[in-house]
């Protein structure tokens, strides 16, 4: 069943009674206990972290938390200054000591001092990044940069995607579980001891598969495979190790059942629905002993829910392209690969880059249709009503644009556009010979269309092709194929042959009811900005005016006293309105 489109864009702007009561809201910690220096050390891997900086050598630190961790990021700091600092005199004392020994050659002792020197140049030095520019998930590198940064340091449960430019150094945050209820809860869940299982758990609580796994083996649990962390998105199991059965053969994690310790993200979720059997999670948010099952149903409708939305966009003639992310690898790739989907369909594409995403910000273009949204694994996946279009993934995308007669939904579904560029290079080294003849076939076809644009003619290929149907509205449409020739544009004169040049820069009068064209390609962007669009720039408010003005002397303003104050407040006029 399709989401019910809004009737209108969201609204933007803040009422003016709201204006000095609106405050920011502040980052709700008080549901997490004040851990002690020792924890600190503990959850934070303060020796591993220095062990790790010392080793790489890197001098200039960012300490990335997300939200929920800033509180705790001051004391971690400190401890790391004082395990830097504690690790260089020792390394400096060892190097002293023997410097002083007997028996040591010069190369040994011009070695040993060339270290020392290098030792002394500088020390490390730590920065908090304060706020990620996209998600807490993926790591940060655009405000790593802005620093400097040799090296970052993740703090929480992290996406694992690949980074593109900056060595990370990953700090998972262990976080404390009672095994004995997830013991009873799993016996619970599967009383039959020969089935097989996949116990896997989230980032922050993965520490405890390995005493959970050989607690279910000495019960008599034999068919139980223990994940383990690795980074790759693009796994069967995402960032875990596989059965080794499962590694020769795709289809045999549909034999498994799968145990899954607290609540996993959407994404992982939908990806796992249509590889294994079943999926029961226990929640670590509740001291209930019960776990939450996600059972078919619910999975099921979010993927109904998904592929509503995919249908619905077949029709749309401009879509977004909205970068979330600038730190995962192959990030430009997939984009190239996205506007050459978008635009071999005969569709329309604009890029944006906004930050952290929000229904505000993407509402303030309300001609795109659809918005196909570039970021991590995780992130790339947005389920909220409040956003004025549907939001898809670069996976999605590829089955929005395939006919009616093409688009089969089986169910599964991806999350990582890895995937999509490892199946884009699998088809072009099997029919590179078969495509080059197609890209010549389609170039012949535009030469004929512009030639045939030239001596004024319809292109018949268009009016020949069949009726595309708005589910949405109900209704056939015509402008789903925005990216055609016009042939509406005006023609000027050669003087040389006397033929039309469809493509000239001169100015020519546009006639009434034409489609704006740039190029001689119909453009929605300029149609909508000439039909729609209700401001379109400085001193637009003020042409119809002009127009009926008698003269050129008439058209002086007279002068009022203008806004006063705060941008947040502006105090116009003497009446002291507020805006």
């Amino acid at each position: 069943m399709a989401i019910p489109a809004l009737a209108s864009a969201p609204v933007l702007s803040t009422p003016d009674a709201h204006v000095f009561e609106e405050a920011t809201p502040a980052v709700d910690a008080s549901h997490l206990p004040r851990l002690s220096d020792e924890q600190i050390t503990l959850t934070y891997e303060i020796g591993r972290t220095v062990r790790e900086i010392r080793e790489g050598r890197w001098k200039r630190i960012a300490l990335q938390f997300p939200d929920h961790m800033l509180t705790d990021a001051p004391r971690v700091y400190e401890q790391l200054s004082r395990g830097l600092g504690k690790a260089r005199k020792e390394q400096n004392g060892v190097q002293g000591m023997n410097g002083q020994g007997h028996g040591t050659t010069a190369e040994d002792d011009l070695s040993a001092q060339l270290e020392k020197t290098a030792m002394e140049e500088g020390e490390e030095r730590l920065f908090i990044l304060g706020d990620t520019s996209y998600g807490a998930c993926c790591v940060d590198e655009v405000a790593a940069e802005h620093v400097d940064a040799d090296v970052v340091v993740h703090y929480g449960r992290s996406c694992l995607s690949p980074p593109s430019r900056l060595p990370v150094v990953y700090v998972f945050t262990a976080r404390p579980l009672d095994l004995g209820p997830v013991v009873a809860t799993f016996k619970e869940t599967y009383p039959d001891k020969d089935t097989k299982i996949i116990l896997m758990a989230d980032i922050p609580y993965s520490h405890h598969i390995p005493t959970l796994h050989a607690c279910l083996r000495d019960d008599g649990y034999a068919h139980i495979h223990a994940t383990e962390i690795v980074h790759n998105p693009s796994s069967p199991l995402p960032n875990r190790t596989i059965p080794p059965e499962a590694s020769s053969v795709d289809e045999a994690l549909g034999d498994y059942a799968l145990f899954h310790i607290s609540d996993p993200p959407t994404s992982l979720l939908l990806t796992l629905s249509s590889r294994v059997a079943s999926i029961h999670i226990y929640p670590t948010t509740s001291t209930s002993a019960t776990p939450a099952t996600a059972s078919l149903a619910s999975t099921a409708q979010t993927l109904r829910r998904r592929y509503a939305l995919l249908t619905s966009l077949s029709t749309t003639p401009i879509f977004g392209i909205l970068i979330n992310t600038l730190s995962v690898k192959n990030y430009m790739h997939i984009l190239s690969h996205v506007q050459r989907q978008i635009s071999g369909a005969g569709k329309k594409s604009y890029t944006f880059v906004v930050g952290k995403v929000n229904a505000a910000k993407v509402a303030n273009f309300s001609e795109v249709g659809g918005w196909v949204v570039i970021g991590c694994w995780e992130s790339s996946l947005i389920e909220s009503r409040e956003f004025w279009r549907p939001m898809i993934t670069p996976w999605e995308l590829g089955i929005a644009l395939q006919g009616d007669e093409e688009r089969v939904w089986t169910g599964a579904w991806e999350a990582d556009f890895q995937k999509v560029l490892d199946e884009e290079e699998k088809e072009g080294k099997t029919n590179g010979v078969r495509n080059g003849e197609v890209a010549r076939n389609e170039q012949e076809r535009e030469t004929e269309s512009v030639d045939a644009d030239a001596h004024g003619e319809y292109d018949s290929e268009e009016e020949s092709a069949p009726p595309e149907f708005d589910l949405r509205t109900g209704r056939y449409v015509s402008h789903s194929r925005p990216m055609r020739s016009s042939t509406s544009t005006p023609k000027v004169r050669n003087a040389a042959d006397g033929e039309p040049t469809p493509y000239s820069k001169a100015l020519a009068k546009r006639a009434n009811g034409d489609v704006a064209a740039v190029c001689g390609i119909a453009s929605p962007g300029a149609e909508y900005l000439r039909s729609n669009r209700t401001w379109q720039g400085l001193g637009s408010d003020y042409r119809n005016d002009e127009e009926q003005l008698p003269n050129v002397n008439a058209r002086a303003a007279k002068m009022e006293e203008g806004r006063s104050g705060i941008a947040k407040g502006y105090v116009v006029g003497e009446e002291g309105g507020r805006h």
